[in-house]
Parts: C-alpha cells; sequence; structure tokens
C-alpha cells in the first residue's frame, strides 16, 4: 500500500503546487506547459513505450488527440479551482468525476446497473452539491468561481477518463499512450501560454520552468506509483482504486484546512463525507 499513499500524496502535491503558484508569482499556463515536457521524457524514459502500436489500423487517433487538447484545458481548469475554490473542493470534485466515466460505463460501454451503483452515484451528485455549496454571505465573497470552477473540474476529468477508456479499448498499450497524449497536449499547453503572453500575461522565465518541472515530476509521480500499486496488488483493484481515491480526498482536505486554513461550512464537510462514503460504496461495487 505504500505505492497508493505515494500516488496520493504527489496527487496532493499538485494542488498544492498550484495553491502557491500565485503567492511566489509563479504563471500557472505555463507551468503547466513545462509539466508535460516533464511528464513526456520521464513516461519515456520508464513506461517502454512501443510507437508501433499507433501505427495501426485501428488506433484510437480521435480520442488521443481530444485528449491532448483536454489534459491542459482542464489542467488550468483545476489550477482556477485550487485557487478560487481550494484544495479540499478541488480534489473533492476530480475525484467524484468517476461519477461521469460510471454513466458512461452503462450507457456506452454496456457495463450493468445495481442497486450499490445507483446509491453510490446518488450520494456522489449529493457530495457534490454539498462540496460546491456556498452560503449567502460567502457566494457575495467569492462569486461564481467558487463553486463554476469545481464543476468545470468534475465535467472536465470524466470526460477525460471517458477518452481514457476508449484508448484502452483499443488495445494500445499503458506506457505508449501515454506518451502520445503527453506529447499532443505539450505543443497545446505552450499554445496556450503563449496566447496568453500575447495578451499582457507573463513573461517566459526559467522560475516558471523550473516549478512546471518540478509539477510534472509530481503530476508523473501520481501515475506511476498509482500504476506500480495496481502491479504490487493484482487482484485487488477495487482496494487500490478505494484507497488511491479516498486518500486524495482525505489527504487533500488535511492539507487545505491545516495547511491553508480553508474554511468549510458544515454543508461542505457533510459533502465531504458522502464523497468518502460514494467512493467506498463504488468501489465495493
Amino acid at each position: 500500500m505504500i505505492h497508493v499513499l505515494a500516488s496520493a500524496i504527489c496527487s496532493v502535491l499538485v494542488s498544492v503546487l498550484l495553491k502557491l503558484a500565485r503567492r511566489f508569482g509563479l504563471d500557472v499556463g505555463q507551468m503547466v506547459a513545462w509539466n508535460y515536457a516533464a511528464a513526456v521524457a520521464l513516461a519515456a524514459l520508464l513506461l517502454q513505450p512501443s510507437p508501433e502500436a499507433l501505427l495501426q489500423p485501428h488506433a484510437p487517433w480521435l480520442a488521443l488527440l481530444a485528449l491532448g487538447v483536454l489534459l491542459p484545458t482542464i489542467f488550468l481548469a483545476l489550477g482556477a479551482s485550487v485557487r478560487h475554490a481550494g484544495i479540499v473542493r478541488s480534489d473533492a470534485a476530480q475525484r467524484l468525476s468517476l461519477l461521469i466515466s460510471l454513466l458512461a460505463a452503462f450507457l456506452l460501454f454496456g457495463e450493468k446497473l445495481d442497486a450499490t451503483k445507483v446509491l453510490g452515484c446518488a450520494l456522489g451528485l449529493l457530495a457534490l452539491l454539498g462540496m460546491v455549496w456556498r452560503s449567502g454571505q460567502a457566494r457575495g465573497e467569492g462569486g461564481a468561481a467558487q463553486w463554476l470552477w469545481p464543476l468545470l473540474v468534475f465535467a472536465g476529468f470524466g470526460t477525460i477518463d471517458i477518452a481514457l477508456k476508449r484508448v484502452s479499448a483499443a488495445g494500445v498499450p499503458l506506457g505508449t499512450s501515454l506518451v502520445a497524449m503527453f506529447a499532443l497536449a505539450l505543443p497545446v499547453a505552450f499554445a496556450l501560454a503563449a496566447a496568453r503572453r500575447l495578451r499582457g500575461g507573463a513573461h517566459f522565465t526559467l522560475r516558471n520552468a523550473l516549478a512546471g518541472l518540478l509539477l510534472g515530476l509530481c503530476n508523473f509521480g501520481n501515475i506511476l506509483f498509482y500504476l506500480r500499486a495496481h502491479r504490487a496488488l493484482p487482484q485487488h483493484p477495487a482496494l487500490v482504486f478505494a484507497s488511491m481515491n479516498l486518500g486524495v480526498v482525505v489527504l487533500g482536505a488535511l492539507t487545505g484546512v491545516l495547511l491553508f486554513r480553508e474554511r468549510l461550512s458544515r454543508t461542505n464537510l457533510a459533502g465531504l463525507v458522502l464523497a468518502l462514503a460514494a467512493i467506498a460504496l463504488l468501489a465495493w461495487a
């Protein structure tokens, strides 16, 4: 389980780096771009991709191209969500996005629906509502950004997971698909950063590049340790899945509340508890 813990820590560190970016005068767009430079290099070095798999007639290039656009844009949305809504809500919204992929499994991939999954989905939707709920005073302080960005993170990561399932169903090895999608995301991320610069955004600097490479190390560490956890426990995929998602939600909540003094209402706390229950139920199902 040490790999699960390491993966969860890396995932939360991504949110921490995005949270600290503004405090240290870093540009999130440039960080996201350099993050993919690190991710491509590490994936090519450690995951032993097989490029010939992408030359087959059934290669899922449409899904890969969609991921190349979605990955950097939703990463930027995650950065905005962490900035406006905090680590607790953003990490919970990201993990609850499994509800969208689960719904797609029923509608697109022929998975059977049962009472436990229905209950898990219902709790997950209630949890999402509770996590993004703001009181009247809080809504006035933070505006729509405090609930809009987490919802965008929820929808975006759910859509990414569906595209990943399409790639997986096509039989492309995981290492190959990761290198391909990171390589496709790299120019998109740099184009977005350059567009922001042309509109008066931050200059490209060495500090932003170094911060982005660190972000990429944490982002790839999340993926690598998660894969190693599945290899270490091949007979218990649900255990790995549940432990990872529950661990990220709990560690994210502790980090947000204790380190960054994020304030949660009773409704938000109830949503957090429901999120944990929903993830546990769906993993058990």
